[in-house]
């Protein structure tokens, strides 16, 4: 499986807009906490980025004495992190090898990055072992296998076979998070809509979404052109687009 390399996508990766604006406070922490009372949490976000989830919940829950911590396996996404967040922990590390004693964490929160973890049932393994017992690891993602119509796999083909070499779907995460003794609830959001590609073209340019820096060269290149081609002769193009994402919630009994 191919990995992104974050020294290289870290210094265009906030430069992605969605990215801050798709972020809201976490209505799953907050129900946590107010069916758990305690007087004080641990929570951990797992592959942390540049701290752009930490930044938001830190201000969102400033009234909670929360314990926030950050671990990421690039040090340069941590330095951005660590300019952004003033009021959390930062680690370097990764998922299969967990920095933490056994039982730290109340909550585990994992936004968009399982993909990337090469070792998948270790980075499970851990989440179990760092978890308290009555604690909750929290994954969000996008459902490749529900998406195929997604723009980014119309103009870039090869990047579809790179999402399922690193993308599990839904019966298997739910049968590993099972396994480990995880009360596990998986919900999916589908939506299907045109859209503009000249909203997405700048995208592209910056190749800050992942799969578009493990395909080839020529590949990004060649679809990239398509993009502009469409735009030449339409600048009002649009295409049948479909995204599905993943959200799950799983509690350690």
């Amino acid at each position: 499986m191919k990995t992104t390399d974050y020294s290289k996508v870290a210094d265009v990766y906030d430069k992605n807009p969605y990215r801050f604006e798709e972020v809201r406070m976490d209505v799953d922490l907050d129900k946590y906490i107010k069916n758990n009372p305690k007087l004080s949490y641990k929570i951990l976000d797992l592959a942390c980025g540049t701290g752009i989830y930490l930044e938001r919940q830190v201000d969102f829950f400033k009234a909670t004495n929360i314990h926030w911590h950050g671990l990421d396996a690039s040090q340069e996404m941590l330095h951005k992190a660590k300019e952004k967040v003033e009021k959390a922990a930062f680690d370097h590390g990764r998922a299969e090898n967990m920095p933490y004693e056994d039982e730290t964490f109340d909550i585990i929160i994992n936004n968009y990055a399982f993909h990337h973890f090469a070792e998948k049932e270790k980075a499970l393994d851990e989440v179990q072992r760092v978890l308290k017992k009555g604690g909750v690891f929290k994954m969000d993602n996008i459902d490749s296998y529900g998406m195929k119509n997604w723009w980014v796999y119309h103009y870039f083909p090869a990047a579809l076979g790179e999402d399922y070499k690193r993308f599990w779907g839904r019966d298997l995460i739910f049968s590993e998070l099972s396994e480990r003794g995880f009360a596990v609830r998986i919900d999916c959001n589908y939506q299907m809509e045109n859209i503009e590609i000249a909203d997405y073209l700048g995208h592209v340019e910056n190749r800050d979404i992942s799969v578009l820096t493990l395909i080839d060269d020529s590949e990004y290149e060649q679809g990239l052109y398509r993009m502009k081609q469409d735009l030449a002769s339409n600048p009002e193009k649009q295409i049948t687009n479909d995204f599905s994402e993943l959200f799950c919630i799983a509690r350690k009994n």
